[in-house]
Order: structure tokens, then sequence, then C-alpha cells
């Protein structure tokens, strides 16, 4: 069974871009009910998987399971979610990703007006991602718990949430107010640079921790 891994960080590391009320919520509600709902599925079916990736790939697009594909998404998501960010605020990338992202992208400032230019603009429930494919970057959006372990190639070197319970305690409607705080303070650029490193050399990148 999976477990729900504990924040990397305190509760209130991440304020005052996130509260600590909405930490408390997204982390120990959402994400928990996502392990449970899981979990519940799996023991019912006596499978007992090596990884939650394979979870996430093998019940993909099939409509008997469907549920255990959104469950199983959504903790992948969120768990990389957290890994995303860093309380050290105001972060820069470095070397060849910050090369990357000015060949690609147009430099920093671009990244940010585009990402948080497809986060407003997706309609409803997501995830926005920075991802590379083959060391060449892009901004891509999933909806609902969709991600990206299904996209072969494609390696997500960050994410933002754009569900409501990700933000409506602080921001409101204010989707754009957040990922512009989001992005200025709280992405884990070394994490987007292994990341980065693993599309250039064919790696698989960030997994989840293995169920107990």
């Amino acid at each position: 069974m999976f477990e729900l891994p504990d924040l990397p960080y305190d509760h209130a590391a991440l304020e005052p871009v996130i509260s600590k009320e909405t930490m408390h919520l997204h982390h120990d509600k959402h994400h928990k009910r996502y392990v449970d709902v899981a979990n519940q599925i799996l023991a019912e079916k006596g499978e007992k998987p090596a990884s939650l990736e394979q979870v996430v790939r093998e019940s993909a697009g099939k409509a008997e399971t469907r549920k255990l594909f959104n469950n199983a998404a959504q903790i992948w998501n969120h768990t990389f979610f957290w890994e995303c960010m860093t309380p050290n605020k105001g972060g820069q990338p470095t070397g060849d990703l910050a090369a990357a992202i000015d060949r690609d992208l147009g430099g920093l400032e671009k990244l940010k007006a585009e990402f948080v230019a497809k986060g407003v603009g997706h309609f409803g429930s997501g995830w926005v991602w920075l991802a590379a494919q083959n060391g060449a970057l892009k901004i891509v959006d999933t909806h609902d718990g969709e991600n990206l372990l299904t996209q072969p190639g494609l390696i997500p070197l960050f994410v933002c949430d754009l569900w409501e319970h990700a933000y409506y305690v602080d921001y409101r409607n204010d989707r754009e107010g957040f990922l512009k705080a989001w992005f200025d303070a709280l992405p884990n650029w070394e994490l987007a640079q292994a990341q980065y490193e693993a599309s250039k050399t064919g790696g698989e990148g960030w997994q989840h921790p293995k169920p107990v």
C-alpha cells in the first residue's frame, strides 16, 4: 500500500505565498484522500504494484480503471508538486537549464509570462507543467488528474496545481495572482535542473516513494 508522504518542509514554510491553512487542507485532507481511495481500490483488486508509476501507466485510458487512475495520478502529482517547491524563496535557474530557458522560451521572464498565461487559460481543474523532451523545453497543461507519465520522453521539471483547493483560501478566484506569486518565490530550481539532466540523458527522472 502507498503511504501519504510527509511534506519536505513545515506546513507554514511557504508563507506568505501559500498559507499554513491551505497546506494543511491540501496535503492532510485532499492528498490523503487520494491515497486512501487508491489503496482501497488496489486492496479490493488484490493488487500489489511495484510502483505508483506502474499504477498510473497501466490504469490510464481505460474506462474500467478510471477511478484508480484519477486517484493514483493525483497522488503522484501532489507528491511531485510538494517537491517542486522550496522555502528558499527567489531562486534562479543556472547553468545549462538557464541556457535552455533562454534558447527555447526566450528567457526567464518570458517563461513566467507563458507559464502564467497557460495556467490562467486552462479551463477547470488541472496542472501546468514546465517539461522537457530530449532536452527541449515546453510548457504544457493537463486536465484533472492527468500527468506526463503517459507521454513517453516528456519529463516534468516542475508543476503548479490549478485546482481551486490549491489557492482558493489565499487568493479566492485570482488564479493569475497565485501563479505569479508562486513562480516568483517557490519553484525548486535544483529539482528542475536534475529533471532537465534526466531529459537529456534519457533517464526516468523523479520517482514517487515505493509502496510499503
